[in-house]
């Protein structure tokens, strides 16, 4: 018989998490392998590090008060606690990261648990809007088909005049008791009634509308508040609205997935739009004033003389509301990339503008010799 986790350390049931990590340093420094002489110091010191393990997690330790040491070691080893066989483990019973899931489901197993009411389940759906509607917020409605309680037995799934009778499976009490011989010793194990479903009634007659489900699946049509600045892939949770729980519990939620379409004149990032403006070679070199779309309209654009290919500007605040509440009023930028059009033929007239201009800037017009002309004349 292994020794309780509180006379390993040396502490009291009532100590403090703070006491427990202090008798863990002493016993550590008594019993490490590499510096105590003590026959069993590995031995020891692994139950020294597993006490501390236990006794300083919350809910390990609660569950170790609760049923005792020689339950709880053996409750380990069968996959509970993230022991050996537990979550993520060879055997185990299911990845229940971060909490108790696994030993608190192999103790209900063991000493029952009852039957609880489950939550409904979660619905999804899709709505599609354009950039404008996205910079602006907008009312949308959906419609979904879901399950609802049934009206015409008002969930209860028989009609109110169906005679009723005690379950005989479980006497009434909606759940069944078997005690059985296990590795804990013999325990009483406790879960829900399969015959009446944990009701503890029984019923002669099944509503037809339902068939006696107590559910039937209607189409709903719900408002959905779209919020200015809302980016593609976003999702909205209507608390509430998705499948109704089980026994009166709480219905689960409806999730509206949000496509923002694609806008043939913009690319976004997060509140950041990005725009290609295309200028001619003239308005390259002496500047212009241009018209450049923004969400809410066109605004001038001041394109500076000299203007290289690829040079971007920042308009400020043209672009999407920022989403954070934080940050209602903020908007992102709308960034102009400029792009410098090369015509792919000239008439006449362009043709001896834009040689004059070469010449006068001593710039050659027609295209330098390749590699291979100047092999070819040299030789």
């Amino acid at each position: 018989m292994s020794e309780d986790f509180y006379e390993v350390l040396g502490v009291s049931q009532d100590a403090t998490e703070e006491e427990v990590k202090q008798a863990y340093r002493d016993k550590a420094t008594e019993y490490h392998p590499d510096v105590s002489d003590h026959p069993d110091a590995e031995e020891k010191f692994k139950q020294i590090k597993k006490a501390k393990e236990v006794l300083t997690d919350e809910e390990k330790r609660e569950m170790y008060d609760r049923v005792g040491h020689e339950q709880f070691v053996e409750a380990e080893k069968r996959g509970g606690a993230g022991g050996p066989g537990g979550a993520g483990g060879p055997g185990g019973r299911g990845a229940n990261v971060g909490g108790m899931g696994g030993i608190e489901d192999l103790f209900n197993e063991f000493f029952g648990g009852g039957s609880r009411s489950r939550q409904g389940d979660d619905l999804v759906t899709r709505i599609s809007i354009d950039l404008e509607e996205a910079y602006r917020g907008v009312d949308r409605q959906v419609t979904v088909r879901r399950p609802e309680p049934c009206e015409t037995c008002g969930g209860s799934g028989h009609p109110p005049s169906a005679d009723e009778r005690t379950c005989p499976g479980c006497g009434g009490q909606g759940q069944q008791t078997t005690v059985q011989q296990t590795p804990l010793g013999r325990v009483q194990q406790t879960r829900t009634c399969r015959r009446c479903e944990g009701e503890g009634r029984l019923y002669d007659e099944r509503c037809a509308t339902c068939d006696g489900d107590g559910q039937v699946r209607r189409e709903a049509t719900l408002a959905v508040d779209v919020p200015a600045g809302i980016e593609d892939g976003q999702t909205l949770r209507l608390e509430g609205e998705g499948a109704p729980g089980d026994r009166g519990a709480r219905p689960g939620d409806l999730l509206v997935e949000v496509r923002v379409e694609d806008h043939p004149d913009f690319e976004r990032d997060g509140a950041d739009l990005h725009h290609d403006l295309v200028v001619s070679f003239p308005q390259a070199v002496f500047g212009d004033t241009v018209a450049v779309p923004t969400v809410t309209g066109n605004a001038e654009f001041e394109v500076p003389p000299g203007t290289q290919s690829g040079r971007t500007f920042r308009l400020e605040g043209k672009g999407m509301p920022e989403l954070d509440r934080r940050r209602r009023d903020r908007y992102g930028d709308l960034y102009v990339h400029v792009q410098v059009y090369v015509p792919e033929s000239l008439n006449n007239d362009q043709r001896e503008a834009l040689e004059t201009f070469a010449e006068a800037g001593g710039e050659e017009v027609e295209p330098p010799q390749s590699f291979f002309d100047r092999l070819k004349n040299s030789l």
